[in-house]
């Protein structure tokens, strides 16, 4: 009775930037990590973009996701494997969090915010750069010495 027990959970997921242009994608995927882990969301946020302070998979930024979720004490080891094997997720870390009442895990939930910039994400036409101008054509050598000096 007691190895089923639930506790609650903090996840750290960092994603690369690639990964993160498809915002609700990558978070669906964690959804679904959880969930066959049998564990339920209760709080989850956007953490922070930045830079990383070194390269992971030739990545030089990365996307910090922040989950607040419950699930069985057996079921964690599960969870993390299935992080560690997925190709979304370049790291993950996942610590209980006996620490914090349920009220304050709720207060952090940002998914709204969250799902608001995916879809911006989503929505944002991808830019391609315009093709270089060509050079203008140097001055002859007649052209040059015909010039008016003032």
């Amino acid at each position: 009775m007691a190895k089923n027990r639930v506790y609650n959970y903090e996840a750290m997921f960092l994603l690369s930037q690639a990964v993160a242009a498809d915002l609700n994608g990558a978070l669906d995927h964690i959804r679904e990590i959880i969930a066959r882990g049998h564990g339920e969301i209760i709080a989850m946020r956007k953490w922070d973009e930045r830079r990383l302070a070194y390269e992971i998979d030739g990545q030089k930024r990365g996307y910090y996701v922040l989950v607040y979720f419950k699930a069985p004490g057996p079921e964690i080891s599960h969870i993390e494997r299935d992080c560690n094997l997925s190709e979304k997720i370049m790291r993950a870390m996942i610590t209980r969090c006996d620490h914090l009442t349920l009220e304050q895990i709720q207060s952090a939930d940002a998914r709204k915010e969250l799902e608001l910039e995916a879809k911006m994400r989503q929505d944002r036409p991808v830019l391609t750069p315009a093709p270089a101008a060509a050079p203008a054509p140097a001055p002859s050598e007649g052209e040059a010495d015909q010039a008016p000096q003032g």
